[in-house]
């Protein structure tokens, strides 16, 4: 990644990122929407959001549809089944970019570490622009 472009996700997120991470979808001008980020912090803490929403528009609209209520509605919208398959790919992903000899603590949870239910519709959202396969980032879609 170039100086410019890291220069770029500091400025959508408003700080250093605290880890490694990778640009994995961009708009149509190039801009970061969306890094996935190392299972491990710079000193090894664990992170358990691999998907993070920084694409600017894109954030502030899903920022919209969380302040109208939006996580409870989504929550009640979605197959708590399929909700909880979703936390298990993800968990699943994310896990498998740990290191092999990594012994320290782990990441937890699913999407944005949760471990049932909604807690944040950027990260869902963030997760499906990249793989589309999550039934609260399909919802948010549809409502954006």
């Amino acid at each position: 990644m170039s100086a410019d472009e890291h220069s770029r996700v500091v400025t959508l997120l408003g700080r250093e990122p605290r880890g490694g991470y990778d640009v994995v979808v961009r708009n149509e001008a190039g801009d970061p929407v969306v890094i996935r980020n190392r299972p491990l912090l710079a000193d090894a803490t664990p992170m358990p959001t691999l998907y993070w929403l920084v694409g600017e528009a894109e954030r502030e609209a899903v920022s919209r549809l969380e302040a109208a209520g939006g996580v409870k509605a989504a929550e009640a919208a979605v197959d708590p089944e399929e909700l909880a398959a979703a936390h298990a790919r993800y968990a699943a992903e994310r896990d498998a970019l740990l290191p092999p000899d990594h012994r320290g603590p782990r990441p937890t949870g699913g999407v944005g570490g949760t471990r049932q239910g909604v807690k944040c519709l950027h990260a869902h959202y963030a997760w499906h622009l990249v793989v589309g396969d999550d039934p609260v980032g399909r919802w948010v879609a549809e409502h954006l």
